[in-house]
């Protein structure tokens, strides 16, 4: 890609020359070689043991390891992560969870039958509120669902604590969170299970597929049942489960990519002291907080915008920036409580006030990060960004 041009007077959507001479990718996967891949690959495909075999049982122990975690479950996606601890938990009633947040947190609980009940998230981390969750917990509440928003862990203390006291269920959505740590722990040890995505945009890859890590010896059994079909290995099932199992392909590419986590992690933390570092000043922008001792993998970095400060809402601040052929994304627009599938269930009680989750989904604009994003590219989107609000400030004066 050439490299940004000199900031003109105008944006380029009020007639001045774009930043950047053409659009760019807004995520580009960060991927083990090729041939390493193939060389893991090659001797189970030549036994023909093409799925859910030896380097499934491989990539499961080595998670297991590295995370410090009894147990570890590879299944074909975080989504059906999701729907099997659900399911194998036995719950019912209803479920707490955030609903900014992405689709599969939601379709999960679904998908199990379970009623969603939406809790507001936290102004500063945009995390689940945990007084939240315990203003909606009622009889019918058998589970707390959290998320780790864009990697950021959440209050896992505080909910931890609630979720004893009420004698609750608590599974952790960790889809952006593999390489996480909260207080000096790995994410991924906490609750009775955690479920991470392995797909191209996250900091461990393996094309599609998933990890639920679990201390429950009971219930990874019944997950290893579940994710085939229900069999537990003497063909005679006794739950009703589905094929979510993991190809050895996939294994190949996550155990290839593996001990390279820690620095990719590391690349986007220093992608967002960069980017911070030039926007931090800019009126009418603030970030994601990630509470002290807390390392957030950063899969998205994500900018509130306010438009009485800033002087344009955020559907217009991504338009101009879509002119100077910056790519944005709107993680997450709107939150599920608004989109047609959920509104049934968040106009029900016990649900109340999501002010806070509207105000950060409507203001919330992602920009590129990853390991390959080179400096120039994002020193011309903090100018872009600058420029932008500089031209708002004059405007308004």
């Amino acid at each position: 890609m050439s490299s940004p041009s000199v900031r003109a007077d105008l944006p380029a959507i009020c007639g001045g020359q774009p930043i950047f001479p053409r659009l760019f990718r807004f995520v580009q996967p960060s991927l083990p070689p090729l041939e390493t891949v193939l060389r893991r690959y090659e001797s189970v495909y030549s036994q023909g043991m093409i799925t859910n075999g030896a380097l499934v049982e491989s990539l499961e122990g080595a998670v297991a390891e590295r995370l410090g975690v009894a147990h570890c479950v590879a299944v074909s996606s975080c989504t059906s992560g999701l729907l099997l601890v659900l399911r194998a938990l036995g719950l019912t009633g209803e479920v707490i969870l955030p609903s900014f947040t992405f689709f599969a947190t939601g379709h999960a609980v679904l998908w199990n039958r379970l009623r969603p009940v939406f809790a507001d998230c936290q102004r500063d981390t945009w995390t689940i509120d945990p007084r939240d969750v315990e203003r909606l917990i009622t009889r019918r509440t058998s589970a707390i669902l959290a998320v780790h928003v864009y990697g950021n862990p959440c209050a896992i203390e505080e909910l931890s604590r609630i979720a004893t006291r009420h004698r609750l269920g608590l599974i952790f959505d960790s889809a952006h969170a593999f390489g996480s740590q909260y207080h000096g722990s790995p994410v991924g040890r906490f609750g009775d299970a955690e479920v991470f995505s392995l797909s191209p945009t996250k900091t461990l890859v393996s094309g599609e597929g998933g990890l639920v890590t679990t201390n429950d010896a009971v219930l990874a059994r019944r997950l290893r049942a579940l994710r085939n079909y229900g069999d537990s290995g003497d063909y005679d099932c006794k739950v009703l489960g589905i094929n979510a199992r993991m190809p050895e392909f996939n294994a190949a590419m996550a155990l290839a990519g593996l001990d390279s986590t820690d620095e990719k992690v590391q690349m986007h933390n220093s992608i967002v002291s960069t980017y911070t570092a030039g926007l931090a000043t800019v009126p009418g922008l603030s970030f994601q907080s990630v509470r002290a001792g807390c390392v957030s993998t950063y899969k998205d970095y994500s900018a509130y915008v306010n438009p009485a400060v800033f002087g344009a809402d955020r559907d217009e601040f991504l338009a101009h920036l879509a002119a100077e052929n910056i790519p944005t994304r709107k993680y997450f627009s709107p939150p599920l409580h608004q989109q047609t599938l959920y509104k049934k269930w968040a106009s029900r009680e016990p649900s109340g006030s999501l002010e806070t989750t509207e105000c950060v989904s409507a203001g919330v604009a992602s920009f590129p990060i990853y390991p390959s994003l080179e400096n120039w590219t994002i020193s011309g989107i903090v100018t872009a960004v600058r420029g932008l609000a500089d031209y708002y400030h004059t405007k308004a004066d």
